[in-house]
């Protein structure tokens, strides 16, 4: 994998290349990555994948004119050529008054905050096939289970340095593992299929194979024989492995880039209670072992906890520098980006607050609604919130779990569903976005 004292030196030597062809300033970032996985099927080895990849990137800037360009070949021949052509394109393109790098005083410097993001512990191939046995071996006995799609153990390692030319400096190293398993039930057109999976900084958070074998069973088993609904209107419960789906549309709408364009369901509503009072989402990019953890981010810039809703209130947008001088903010730690383009925005760590009542609790006052464990189709309309997606989970009827129920479609409008949220107490932070069981009220279903 790229070394991160070579990615640094790259990076520098790509911004010096770039200022003697004419750039004003410059970043440079450089992405490394290596991953291994093993999968097997029905107690063997299906297959054993090792993968390293190396990308350099360069953004330059001559006045009000920029332009971006990445390789995978770091040589001194290719940055050269890299950086020629950089400030060449740059010299043509358009004027854009808000292009710039992030202003010197905001600038985050070394030492950076660990997070403990990097497990010093590298598991061999025979260990993976190992995790990946066991986890698949628990799920196939589960009584019903009549089939694998197969399990799976993967490791991956990452490494990402940022150069400017103005004075910042940085890398961050991270490490992730992840087994998971996918089987499934029943017999012909009758067969169910579903999964469980985790991921984790470090090998020893994962949970116990069994647990997650055993999971990825049960639930493809309690999938058989689903009936159909009818169409109308009834109380809706997300779980927590889909009701992440509507805090990330939130997310997307808090976007500067999103806000600057007019693209967004929250134009003009910031500040409004749009959430029911008390409710909180937390970005934390502080969590130690998180899966999106990091000291600083695309643009050099320092992160720090905030929250994006506050007592039921969105706080502000979300604002790369670019798009904070667009809309005449400040920018706000959320900058992200690969080896190419330009920076984009995104959040780090982030749940939502949990309620005071059990999910049981939630789904006993409903007479007649479904709990959604799976959703499909992208039926989202960023501009206007509009809702509208394919469903499958389990019917509920006087304040239990009934069965399985599918092919349908729900529908509503975000910031309607945003106003009636209840939470239950189930949060568990296991997933770059944590939410807990999640209730809306009066949502239209599409079914029979």
């Amino acid at each position: 994998m790229l070394d991160p004292a070579i990615a640094q030196e790259r990076c520098a030597a790509l911004l010096d290349l770039a200022r003697k062809n004419g750039a004003e300033a410059a970043d440079a970032m450089a992405v490394g990555s290596m991953s291994e996985s093993v999968e097997v099927r029905l107690g063997k080895l299906e297959s054993v994948d090792r993968s390293e990849t190396a990308d350099i990137g360069l953004r330059v800037f001559v006045g009000s004119r920029s332009a971006s360009i990445h390789a995978s070949d770091l040589t001194d021949v290719a940055l050269a050529e890299l950086a020629e052509r950089a400030v060449s394109m740059a010299k043509i393109a358009p004027l854009d008054e808000y292009a710039g790098l992030a202003p010197e005083n905001r600038l985050s410097h070394a030492p950076f905050a660990d997070f403990d993001l990097n497990d010093p512990f590298e598991p061999s191939p025979e260990w993976l096939r190992e995790q990946a046995l066991q986890v698949e071996d628990a799920a196939r006995a589960v009584v019903g289970v009549t089939n694998s799609e197969g399990g799976s153990a993967s490791f991956g390692k990452s490494c990402a340095t940022l150069v400017t030319s103005h004075g910042f400096s940085g890398t961050s190293v991270g490490t992730s593992h992840s087994i998971s398993a996918s089987v499934i039930a029943g017999e012909g057109a009758l067969m169910q299929r579903d999964y469980d999976h985790s991921v984790m900084r470090h090998a020893e958070d994962l949970p116990d194979c069994a647990i997650i074998g055993k999971t990825a069973g049960e639930r493809a088993v309690s999938r058989l024989n689903p009936g159909r609904l009818k169409s109308g209107h009834m109380p809706v419960v997300f779980d927590p492995r889909v009701g992440g789906s509507l805090i990330g549309h939130l997310i997307g709408a808090m976007s500067g880039p999103a806000i600057a364009r007019r693209s967004s369901f929250l134009l003009g509503r910031e500040g409004e209670a749009l959430f029911p009072e008390g409710l909180r989402i937390l970005d934390n990019p502080h969590r130690r072992r998180g899966l999106r953890s990091r000291a600083f981010d695309g643009e050099g810039l320092a992160t720090a906890p905030r929250a994006l809703v506050d007592n039921g209130k969105v706080t502000g947008w979300l604002a790369s520098c670019a798009s904070a001088r667009q809309l005449g903010i400040e920018p706000t730690g959320h900058a992200s980006r690969g080896a190419g383009g330009a920076p984009g925005v995104s959040t780090s760590n982030v749940h939502c607050e949990p309620g005071d009542r059990s999910r049981d609790e939630l789904i006993a006052e409903i007479e007649d609604g479904v709990l959604i464990t799976e959703l499909s189709g992208q039926g989202v309309n960023m501009v206007t919130g509009d809702y509208s997606r394919g469903a499958s989970g389990f019917r509920i009827t006087g304040g239990e779990i009934a069965g399985p129920v599918t092919e349908f479609t729900i529908a509503g409008n975000l910031i309607d569903m945003f106003a009636g949220l209840q939470l239950a107490d189930d949060l568990r932070m296991i997933r770059s976005v944590n939410v807990p069981s999640m209730r809306v009220d009066g949502m239209t279903i599409a079914g029979e």
